[in-house]
């Protein structure tokens, strides 16, 4: 009994000890599930901890409606210190030249690209938003995920120009340190910028997708064929950005000339050209009637003859214009001095048009002469007026753009009237363009609309960060004064490459219609 009385107590202590053991075990991976439901829940898969732009492998829709008339207008910005009715959009000397960019000794006017490209002749070369705030840092709940893999191209039918901004964690196509044709001015992170998240959003249209550029896909479309981007810097910056894209499946040869810029693909024998030209119309300096010769005359019913000779050798055309409206000129229409910019030496006497008018007509001149030209049938884009940003003022009246790090947000989106008013007469150019020409010509007419959405990427510009000088000034000085900078040309890489997504998706569309016509 003396051994058998340990025995039974060591058994039934043993026992009792091995089954707390497995209900402590229970407990705690009891615990750990209920743990880890509970930070599933608060921190679903693809949001940050911090709350910032941010998802996983799968982008996270922004939904920034782009419809104007539901926005709250804040406030009334026309690029400029002063409202639309006091610019009288004819000789308001404080506009300046917005194509220039301030600098600390003279006007920059793209670099020495006015000086020189002017020279140029063409010859024989060539809905709502989930938004809610954590702190100071945005935090956004996303709709349903984009996924270009799942797409391979837009429906023909739908909207391009209607959509929303997401953060895409993939980034950008290309680098700044893998395009060697980029601007230095548009170098952003090669001039020292350090945020980068501004190269990360990518449009998404309402209806459809818009895929990311595809280069092979565009030399094969646009096989043995000629691309050209004609008109002022901003027509250069989108044309870099396409050289940008295109390099990085094929290094193309320069085949340029003073006569004009050509870089050709040797695989698909596929050239891409650029015509600079201000205006897009026929423009001189000699005297004219009262006005005297040094003043830019402009014959707004006369296309640029560069342009016209030029045409027989391209199949694409991408114009851009309008911002060298607010430079100074004379207008001239049936041989009659109707009105100027920053020039009008009667004050007395009223002038018949202005510089938002002399815009529209200019785009219904080039687009009629393109139409109707009988040695050209190709397709005519005109992508609307590229909204610069100039918070505060204008280029150079101390308008800034400084410290703009992600898209603008839903209801806080200010008008600029400048950019609206510009916008409309654009479009009303090139729809009387397009009513005056045959059925056949409208429909290698088309308006590619990027204005509204591109009124939200005030953090794609350059600003400050204009030169890699060490020394420069990026922050307000202790008065309060920003540095010079560009608010108006766009970063490389950044949402200028979103220009020719689209550009791509038209001529994608416009081949299919073919083969379909035919």
């Amino acid at each position: 009994m003396a051994l058998g009385s340990p025995k039974v107590s060591i058994f039934g202590a043993a026992f009792p000890a091995k089954v707390s053991t497995i209900a402590i075990a229970i407990g705690g991976l009891a615990s750990f599930f209920v743990f880890g439901l509970l930070l599933r829940l608060s921190y679903p898969i693809g949001s940050s901890v911090s709350g910032v732009f941010y998802g996983n492998a799968t982008p996270e829709l922004v939904e920034v409606p782009l419809s104007l008339s539901n926005h709250t207008v804040e406030g009334l910005y026309t690029g400029s210190d002063v409202s639309v009715s006091d610019q009288n959009l004819t000789s308001n000397s404080s506009l300046g030249s917005p194509d220039a960019v301030a600098s600390d000794k003279k006007p920059l006017v793209d670099g020495k690209e006015e000086a020189d490209e002017k020279k140029i002749d063409v010859g024989s070369g060539e809905g709502d938003t989930n938004v809610s705030k954590a702190g100071d840092t945005p935090s956004v709940v996303s709709s349903s995920p984009h996924d270009d893999s799942k797409t391979a191209s837009a429906e023909p039918e739908c909207d391009l120009y209607q959509g929303s901004w997401f953060y895409d964690p993939e980034g950008p196509v290309y680098t700044n340190n893998s395009c060697p044709v980029i601007t230095q001015m548009q170098n952003c992170q090669g001039n020292g910028r350090s945020d980068k998240g501004y190269e990360n959003w990518r449009w998404k249209p309402s209806q459809c997708d818009l895929p990311r550029f595809d280069a092979k896909k565009f030399l094969e479309l646009m096989r043995g064929k000629t691309l050209a981007f004609i008109g002022d810097s901003v027509a250069r910056n989108q044309m870099e950005s396409m050289l940008c894209l295109l390099w990085q499946v094929e290094t193309p040869v320069n085949r340029g000339s003073r006569k004009m810029q050509r870089w050709l693909f040797k695989s698909s024998s596929v050239m891409i050209a650029r015509i600079w030209s201000s205006w897009l119309v026929h423009q001189f300096n000699e005297k004219f009637d009262y006005a005297p010769e040094g003043v830019t005359k402009l014959k707004l019913d006369l296309p640029d003859e560069r342009i016209i000779e030029a045409l027989p050798k391209f199949d694409v055309i991408v114009f851009s214009s309008g911002h060298w409206f607010a430079k100074q000129s004379v207008y001239i229409l049936n041989d009659e001095i109707v009105g100027g910019q920053l020039w009008w030496p009667d004050k007395s006497k009223p002038m018949k048009v202005n510089n938002v008018e002399a815009f529209g007509i200019s785009v219904e001149t080039i687009l009629k002469s393109v139409a109707t030209h009988p040695n050209y049938t190709g397709l005519t884009i005109v992508r609307t007026w590229s909204p610069d940003h100039y918070e505060g003022g204008a280029w150079n009246t101390g308008g800034s753009c400084t410290g703009k790090e992600e898209p603008i947000l839903p209801g806080k989106l200010v008008k600029n009237g400048f950019t609206e008013v510009m916008h409309e007469k654009q479009a009303t150019g090139f729809n009387q363009a397009v009513e005056g020409v045959s059925e056949s010509s409208k429909v290698k007419l088309k308006l590619m609309d990027i204005t509204e959405a591109f009124g939200y990427r005030h953090d794609g510009h350059p600003g400050p960060y204009r030169s890699p000088d060490p020394n420069k000034i990026t922050k307000r000085g202790p008065d309060g004064r920003p540095p010079p900078q560009d608010c108006l040309h766009w970063c490389m890489p950044g949402p200028v490459d979103t220009w020719n997504e689209m550009v791509l998706e038209l001529i994608r569309r416009d081949v299919e219609g073919r083969k379909r016509n035919s």
